[in-house]
């Protein structure tokens, strides 16, 4: 037994002897700065996975809510296009009712008329006798019972603008 135990301690010493060497003892401190740093490198891999993750929930979130943003603005912009468009066509059609031309004829005369009395002097006095005139004429055609049912019956503004034209008519007629 001697024997046994004499080639056991050769084989022990021998395997001491090679873990006691500076090259044993430099590559097993490499390995284990080679293991922290792997698993250092390890955990910092997760935390940065875990941060990318978080990175892209956010990201996510952010473009929802922007396109929820967009489609807003878009609906909205959409309502402003067909709102624009009924009041275009809302104004077309009121300008094109009728009576809106005389009215817009008449402020086109009533510039006119004051552009002439700042630049005619003796034009003031002549135009006040003639309107003047003219009123006191349309009140005559305007006395009487036919007038008075004209007035306290509605009318559309077509006829409105007719009767207009046939007392102006029936008026200069009377003068000249």
């Amino acid at each position: 037994m001697m024997k046994g135990e004499v080639k056991d301690m050769e084989n022990s010493s021998w395997l001491m002897e090679m873990l006691t060497t500076p090259f044993v003892g430099g590559l097993f401190l490499g390995f284990l700065l080679s293991c922290f740093i792997y698993i250092r490198g390890w955990l910092r891999r997760r935390e940065l996975f875990q941060e990318i993750n978080r990175l892209k929930t956010h990201l996510h979130t952010k473009l929802e809510i922007d396109s929820a943003d967009n489609e807003r603005r878009k609906q909205e912009l959409t309502g402003l296009k067909q709102e624009r468009d009924n009041l275009r066509i809302t104004v077309q059609s009121l300008n094109q009712k009728p009576g809106r031309k005389e009215i817009r004829q008449y402020y086109i005369y009533q510039t006119a008329l004051d552009i002439m009395f700042e630049k005619a002097p003796g034009f003031a006095p002549a135009w006040q006798i003639t309107v003047k005139e003219a009123e006191h004429l349309f009140e005559k055609s305007e006395q009487g019972v036919v007038p008075l049912l004209k007035r306290l019956m509605p009318t559309s503004t077509n006829q409105q603008v007719e009767e207009y034209k046939k007392i102006s008519q029936d008026t200069h007629d009377h003068i000249v």
